[in-house]
């Protein structure tokens, strides 16, 4: 008998009473969604847009291209080995009047395509200038002595860069040093004040109010417009997933804030003063 009214003692919930509970969980699921949706959409098209670019990149014959940044009149291009052969005649023959190419990242490793990169934008037209990527964890000194044995700048061509955006390092203030030391030898070497390069976030986060002196090269994706204050910052990159024919596969996409005389002007001169050797 008490076996019995344990199991009567708690009745089911009628079928009617279960609807309207599922109507308020789906409801309530369905607004997460839409809020999540809404606050990372860009994010999410950026990682749809990449993952379709990886899925078609077999079907791709270098002659796709991406329409340049309306209000910019000075529009280049960066390239490391990632990008693979590239055809250089067929680049400028789209109005890319500049060019970064990576040259050396760490204290070891030279871009394999660098050479070939560095001498056919020359030969066509395209204004060249190379960049290091840093390796927040190793010395400075080390980094810059392996950019300067590789790269040989010459009038004309545009300052040196260093690419400073690599989050896996332990302590900041370390990081920084390493910065300043690679930027003084560099300068030092070439004569010619370094471009410093970085995204926004890790801009804001680490290197602002350190490094005013230097030209900003800043990465700033899915907005309109950066939202570092024009005098802060000399080019842009607002893309990393465009097209340009001559090249098959993305690129990164920039512009120059300024005319084109400005972006001459700011090329090594035809007399720099002499390289003094990094110890």
């Amino acid at each position: 008998m008490t076996t019995l009214m344990k199991r009567r003692s708690t009745p089911p919930v009628p079928r009617s009473k279960r609807r309207p509970l599922l109507g308020w969980v789906a409801l309530l699921l369905l607004l997460g969604a839409a809020a999540f949706y809404t606050h990372y959409q860009r994010q999410l098209h950026r990682h749809v847009r990449r993952a379709w670019a990886s899925f078609v990149s077999g079907h791709l014959t270098g002659r796709e291209k991406t329409p340049l940044l309306a209000g910019y009149a000075v529009h280049g291009i960066d390239v490391s080995a990632y990008q693979g052969r590239i055809d250089w005649a067929e680049v400028a023959r789209h109005q890319v009047k500049f060019a970064f190419i990576k040259a050396t990242e760490g204290v070891t490793l030279r871009d394999s395509r660098f050479q070939r990169n560095w001498g056919a934008a020359r030969k066509a037209g395209v204004y060249r200038g190379a960049y290091h990527y840093f390796q927040p964890t190793y010395d400075g000194a080390r980094q810059a002595n392996l950019f300067t044995r590789t790269v040989p700048l010459s009038p004309g061509d545009l300052p040196p860069v260093l690419d400073v955006e690599h989050t896996q390092f332990h302590d900041v203030a370390e990081m920084r040093r390493n910065v300043h030391v690679w930027l003084r030898l560099v300068e030092r070497h070439y004569g010619v004040r370094p471009i410093l390069y970085s995204n926004y976030g890790f801009y804001k986060r680490y290197l602002a109010g350190h490094f005013d002196k230097y030209p900003l090269w800043l990465a700033h994706y899915e907005v309109e417009q950066p939202r570092l204050p024009r005098e802060k910052w000399i080019i842009w990159q607002h893309s990393d997933e465009a097209y340009i024919p001559g090249i098959r596969g993305t690129v990164d996409f920039n512009v120059f804030q300024g005319s084109f005389q400005s972006l001459l002007d700011l090329r090594i001169p035809d007399k720099p003063a002499t390289p003094h050797p990094i110890k």
